[in-house]
């Protein structure tokens, strides 16, 4: 479980492929990972990895193919920057929301305009079937970051960067047109599958016993 609120920016510095899997390799930030242990949860850029192993100043952590194939991890190369947050305890302060780290699929940055001092970022869903998921002034988060959908038209969503978050993730860096992570509110997901499920039409009751289904079954 996480919160959304990046705690550091680390760079790839080695990415290992073993067949539809990998490995990532990631430096080791310079505050508050330095007591990160095996098997320890770590969302990188809002997908939830586990921790493996250590290399000197670096950290390795396993990607299954899953992963790769719904996330933007499996475009990712040797020194490109990505969001991390390590995973929440027990009476830590929830600043942003609850995540998961289990991404729904990948969507599309728009583009950032400065107004004042935030900054207003558009991004693109690209699977229509997510669009129930966004409500305005939901929670939602892109590449791991906790934001608050201010704007909603089609598949298209706005939000408002405040400073310390475009300055210390790595929504800056972004270009038109970069994949990103989405992963959309959970409290939301449950609700609309358990709405889906209510409304299902009933499955037909099984036929009751008969004199017909018991000289089927031979019992005269």
């Amino acid at each position: 479980m996480f919160t959304g609120l990046i705690q550091a920016i680390g760079a790839i510095e080695r990415i290992e492929t073993a067949g539809v899997n990998r490995r990532l390799w990631i430096e080791r930030p310079s505050e508050g990972f330095d007591s990160l242990v095996r098997g320890e949860s770590v969302a990188v850029d809002g997908a939830c990895l586990t921790v493996e192993t250590f290399d000197g100043r670096c950290f390795g952590l396993f990607a299954s193919a899953e992963t790769l194939e719904r996330t933007t991890l499996g475009r990712r190369r040797v020194a490109d920057r990505v969001n991390l947050e390590r995973s929440l305890a027990l009476g830590d302060r929830l600043g942003g929301h609850l995540v998961l780290g289990h991404v729904d699929g990948v969507g599309r940055f728009v583009g950032a305009q400065r107004r004042g001092e935030d900054f207003w970022c558009e991004f693109d869903i690209l699977d229509s079937r997510g669009r129930p998921y966004l409500v305005e002034k939901g929670s939602i988060a892109v590449d791991g970051v906790s934001l608050t959908v201010a704007s909603l038209e089609g598949d298209r969503f706005g939000v408002a960067v405040i400073p310390f978050t475009w300055h210390h993730t790595t929504l800056s860096e972004r270009q038109p047109g970069d994949p990103v992570n989405l992963e959309f509110d959970l409290i939301g997901k449950y609700i609309l599958r358990w709405l889906a499920t209510r409304e299902a039409p009933a499955a037909p009751a099984p036929p009751g016993v008969t004199l017909e289904t018991l000289r089927q079954a031979g019992f005269v």
